[in-house]
């Protein structure tokens, strides 16, 4: 286990999450379950309780805690993209395993967790500043996944 580790609060879902990730993302894996060595106030003895695991080169433990706890858009994976070709494969990948579309190339998986699916084209423009800056800036706020195209064709006004 890594020295710094994100843990993610699940329900009892944590091991599939963890699965979807490391198929979907290069540089990702699935490590070691750790089963309960009893019941506790949501699970049974032997029930996955804690799953290691690797997304897009960061270590995450995924902890099965139970209902009281929902994940929101204060924490998100930001998963940088070369294409549109990358950007619709990561998009469709979470939309379409019961996730759901947000805004500016955010979405959430189907546990909840929320995904940041940036163009580079789209960080070089806001690094750039000024007004090429900000005709990106106005092009993504109109979008939910963002179009690679628009992007640039913003940055050359």
């Amino acid at each position: 286990m890594a020295k710094n580790t994100i843990c993610l609060w699940f329900n009892k879902d944590a091991e599939e999450a963890a699965r979807f990730y490391a198929e979907t993302f290069p540089d990702s894996a699935v490590g070691t379950a750790t089963r309960a060595p009893g019941d506790y106030p949501d699970g049974k003895q032997g029930d996955v309780l804690v799953v290691e695991f690797t997304v897009a080169g960061v270590s995450c433990i995924g902890l099965n805690g139970g209902p009281i706890f929902k994940h929101n858009e204060a924490f998100s994976f930001q998963i940088s993209t070369e294409d549109q070709e990358e950007t619709d494969r990561y998009w469709n990948a979470i939309v379409g395993n019961g996730g759901q579309e947000s805004e500016c190339g955010w979405c959430k998986d189907k546990w909840g967790i929320s995904w940041q699916i940036t163009p580079r084209v789209l960080m070089e423009a806001m690094s750039a500043g000024g007004a090429e800056a900000k005709r990106a800036f106005d092009a993504m706020m109109t979008m939910k996944k963002i179009d690679v195209a628009a992007i640039e064709a913003a940055r050359r006004g």
